[in-house]
C-alpha cells in the first residue's frame, strides 16, 4: 500500500482517544501539542491523563466506548488492548467517514502515524508504511542527532526575515537567491555555536541594514 503524505491542521478539532493507558496517553500528548480538543474514553486512566484533566486540558469519560461517541468527531484513535473493540472503532469510523488510527493495526486505519522529529516548526516525518516501525525509530534517532534545537531558532529567524522582506506586497521569487545564500552560508551552524556577530554580518551581507538577529527574533539561546 502507498500512503498519501499529508500534514493535518487539527487546531480546535474534536479528537477522540479510546484507551486510557500509556499508549493512549502518548497519543493524547501529541494531539494536544497540535492544538486539538481531546476527549478520552476508558474504564481507567493513567496518572498523566488524570493530571491533564485536572488542568482542564482534556475531557475524560470513565466508561466503555459507544458508537455515539463518534458524533461530531474529526479524528479517532483506538489505543486499547481489546482487539474486538479496536475493530469496532475502526468499522464505526469507516462507516461515518471519520479519520481513524488503530494503534499497531495499519490494516484497520485510514491513516497511520509516522515517527516524528520535532524541532519547533521543523517537522520531519518518517514512515516505512507499517513495514518496519523499528527501522523508522532508528531513522528518527539518527535525524534527531543531525537536526538539533538550533533548527527551531533558524526557522523562526527565517520566518521573521521572510515577513519583513515580503511586507507589504513583496515578491517571494525576487528574494529566493537571498534565502538560498543564508542557507548555503551555514546559518544553522552559526546559531548552534551562538555566533551572533557572524549571524549579523551575514544578514547585513545578504539584506543590508535593518536586519539584526536580536531585532528579528527573541530567543533564550543567545542570552
Amino acid at each position: 500500500m502507498k500512503y498519501y503524505p499529508v500534514n493535518l491542521d487539527i487546531r480546535n478539532r474534536k479528537c477522540l482517544v479510546v484507551g486510557g493507558g500509556s499508549v493512549g496517553a502518548r497519543k493524547v500528548a501529541t494531539l494536544l501539542t497540535c492544538g486539538a480538543t481531546v476527549t478520552v474514553i476508558s474504564p481507567g486512566f493513567t496518572q498523566q491523563l488524570l493530571k491533564l484533566a485536572e488542568k482542564g486540558l482534556i475531557k475524560l469519560k470513565k466508561r466503555s466506548y459507544q458508537t455515539l461517541d463518534l458524533d461530531n468527531v474529526f479524528l479517532v484513535v483506538g489505543a486499547t488492548n481489546n482487539e474486538e473493540l479496536n475493530m469496532q472503532i475502526s468499522h464505526d469510523a469507516q462507516r461515518l467517514n471519520i479519520l481513524c488510527n488503530i494503534v499497531d493495526r495499519p490494516q484497520a486505519c485510514s491513516f497511520i502515524l509516522p515517527s516524528i522529529v520535532n524541532r519547533g516548526d521543523l517537522i520531519i516525518a518518517i514512515s516505512t508504511s507499517g513495514k518496519s516501525p523499528a527501522f523508522a525509530k532508528k531513522l528518527r534517532i539518527d535525524l534527531e542527532n543531525e537536526f538539533g534545537e538550533e533548527y527551531d531558532v533558524f526557522l523562526r529567524l527565517m520566518g521573521a526575515i521572510r515577513k519583513k522582506v515580503l511586507s507589504p506586497g513583496g515578491n517571494p521569487d525576487a528574494h529566493k537567491h537571498q534565502f538560498k545564500k543564508l542557507i548555503s552560508k551555514g546559518l544553522p551552524k552559526m546559531i548552534k555555536n551562538r555566533e551572533t556577530n557572524k549571524i549579523n554580518a551575514l544578514l547585513f551581507e545578504v539584506f543590508g541594514k535593518g536586519y539584526e538577529f536580536k531585532s528579528l527574533i527573541k530567543t533564550g539561546c543567545f542570552q
